[in-house]
């Protein structure tokens, strides 16, 4: 016997494709005699049934993980004298992004991209930094504009949109689906299952 793993209108990445597609149409299978489905397929629009074993679905997992507070810290450039690299902003360092309290972890940069372009990756470094506010911020964005969206303006809409899409890649995690969906019948949505 088979249950639906996915419902209509459900985003879900099609993994021999390699792509993200929506759920058009959940097709059953039924034989004479059986109270469930024998067989269910997925119409995604891309000219074939999908089984559910090649979708994934999009795990919530991610969007509440704690990054912590994230710093730039310098290191000392132990294989160059500090008289060598006079070009850089801080002669004798170099910027070493640290994502753990303990002081290690993180992003670093090899010596010689760093003697390429010192602005840069000093740039580089700040903005790794404050990648996690900037994402609290976006998330604030769009809590603001979740809360009344007909009351906020287009602009604010849009940029709304643009954290949304700028964030998903970042919060999402793909999951196989479960081995049983509960309580949603086969090719229902959900808003009908929870009538």
């Amino acid at each position: 016997m088979a249950r639906a793993q996915f419902q209509k209108g459900q985003k879900v990445w099609v993994e021999c494709v390699g792509a993200w597609a929506t759920i058009e149409k959940v097709q059953p299978v039924w034989a004479k005699g059986f109270d469930e489905p024998v067989r269910v397929t997925y119409d995604v629009g891309l000219g074939r049934e999908f089984a559910a074993a090649e979708l994934m679905m999009a795990a919530a997992d991610a969007a509440g993980a704690e990054v912590g507070d994230w710093r730039v810290l310098r290191a000392r450039n132990k294989w160059q004298a500090e008289e060598d690299c006079l070009h850089h902003p801080q002669p004798g360092t170099y910027p070493v992004v640290v994502t753990d309290t303990a002081d290690w972890g993180g992003w670093r940069v090899p010596g010689a991209e760093y003697d390429r372009d010192p602005q840069r990756i000093e740039f580089q470094s700040r903005l790794i930094a404050a990648a996690p506010r900037l994402m609290q911020l976006a998330e604030s964005l769009m809590d603001l504009v979740a809360e009344s969206p007909d009351d906020a303006p287009p602009a604010v809409l849009a940029l709304a949109r643009q954290a949304r899409d700028t964030l998903q890649p970042v919060t999402e995690i793909l999951e196989a689906a479960p081995a049983r969906a509960s309580g949603v019948m086969p090719g229902a949505d959900a808003s009908l299952a929870e009538r």
